[in-house]
């Protein structure tokens, strides 16, 4: 994988990386956040990087961007002086910064810098934990670094000489560089291909299996892993940090009065998720596509929860996901809203049969979540009650092993038997 943009010695042990973020306010940029909100997210995400120490933040206010420094003089000056008082060795800018950009601004300020797709990278890279995960990173990280090879090299300008003195000058130094990352490109390309066939493998094994397959998906931090813990007793890494779990998690799970389920936890999405990463990640996300149910968990207490929505219907709808199958929002950390607030979602929940409104940390509208899963997946269940005569052994056996008979009454012409069932059990009971 390419070197990594900071070094840290860890040879006396931990050394944190000093770091600055800065969130450029472009005022031409018709579809930005909140300045605050966003500069909050980007400090979010400085903090789910291991070893940096985030010393300061602040968001600048952009009427333009300057083509070749992205800021103007006066502010480039201002903030170089403040990197130099506070001793920043790494400054994060959240946003697209071009590699000429980089380079003049790395060299004004005498620092390492990363934009938002950099960073983001950089966090997938020190979280990825499967093979499949650390191959998908490495490709996105290579692809992101071919176009950067104008900032990633002082040596570009000097050509290598052909054979003897005949030779013509030969190929730049840069194209070496990109000749040998589209080579390695091709190796991890095969890698992952035999992965995704092991993958590919898997997924046509659990497809024998009558277990329906359940996907959360959602932005980063709207507490996905938190819910899959609850429902599968699991121990995936839930904490209050972006990015906290990377690679897919697959539980099987038992509903209350219900089927069997295959339970999945896939990657957070986050606005701006660079295009590197969202290919990259298809296969992984490929496990959303074969689902059953789709669970947009949302955090309902987050002031952003409607854009951050907005941001995830269109990865979906990148990916290829459709109306086709049922999608339930999951309005979770209700317990973080105000009571008053708190009610109102609870009651719109109760008007809009694909919402669901739960706190997962401590267990609120849970058993709601799986009874309304259950049923989306076998139909509304019902009571009535079965005349079986004696020779009906076999159906009086079935009804008993999949658990529908509640109650039975046998007289001189056979049995009367009470069954709550769906409208799916009832079909596969006639088959019998």
């Amino acid at each position: 994988m390419s070197k990594p943009p900071f070094q840290v010695d860890e040879s006396e042990g931990p050394r944190f990386t000093r770091a600055f973020v800065l969130h450029p306010d472009i005022k031409s940029d018709r579809n930005r956040r909140g300045a605050e909100l966003a500069l909050a997210e980007a400090v979010s995400l400085a903090h789910a990087l291991r070893h940096l120490e985030v010393v300061g933040h602040l968001a600048v206010p952009l009427p333009k961007v300057h083509a070749g420094m992205l800021f103007g003089k006066g502010k480039i000056e201002e903030l170089r002086a403040r990197f130099e008082a506070e001793e920043i060795e790494l400054v994060l800018v959240d946003g697209p910064v071009t590699p000429v950009q980089q380079r003049n601004l790395e060299k004004a300020w005498g620092v390492k810098l990363l934009d938002r797709t950099g960073l983001i990278l950089e966090i997938f890279s020190d979280r990825a934990a499967t093979r499949e995960g650390v191959l998908q990173v490495e490709m996105a990280a290579l692809n992101y670094q071919r176009t950067r090879l104008v900032r990633a090299w002082t040596h570009l300008e000097r050509q290598r000489g052909g054979l003897g003195f005949v030779g013509g000058p030969g190929e730049t130094q840069i194209e070496a560089d990109r000749r040998a990352i589209d080579l390695q490109l091709v190796r991890l390309r095969r890698q992952l291909d035999k992965v995704v066939k092991t993958r590919t493998l898997h997924r046509a094994a659990r497809a024998k299996v009558p277990f329906p397959i359940v996907a959360l998906v959602g932005y980063t931090n709207a507490g996905k892993s938190t819910l899959f813990n609850r429902l599968t007793g699991a121990n995936v890494m839930a904490e209050d940090m972006l990015f906290a779990t990377l690679d897919p998690t697959m539980r099987r799970v038992e509903l209350d009065n219900g089927p069997e389920i295959i339970l999945s936890d896939t990657v957070g999405f986050i606005s701006d998720l660079p295009t590197e990463l969202v290919a990259a990640f298809r296969a992984t996300l490929e496990e959303v596509l074969a689902a059953d149910i789709i669970c947009h968990v949302r955090d309902i207490s987050h002031p952003e929860t409607e854009d951050q929505a907005d941001d995830v219907r269109e990865i979906l709808t990148t990916l290829g996901v459709g109306n086709e199958r049922p999608m339930f929002e999951i309005w979770n950390k209700i317990d973080l809203l105000p009571q008053a607030e708190a009610d109102a979602a609870q009651a719109r929940a109760a008007r809009d049969q694909d919402i669901i409104a739960i706190s997962a940390l401590h267990g609120t509208g849970v058993e709601s979540f799986m009874s309304i899963i259950s049923e989306a997946l076998q139909g509304r269940v019902s009571q009535e009650v079965l005349r079986l005569s004696f020779a009906q052994g076999k159906k009086r056996a079935w009804l008993f092993s999949e658990g529908v008979a509640v109650d039975e009454v046998q007289d001189e012409d056979g049995f009367a038997v009470t069954v709550r069932w769906t409208p799916k059990q009832r079909a596969q009971f006639e088959q019998v």
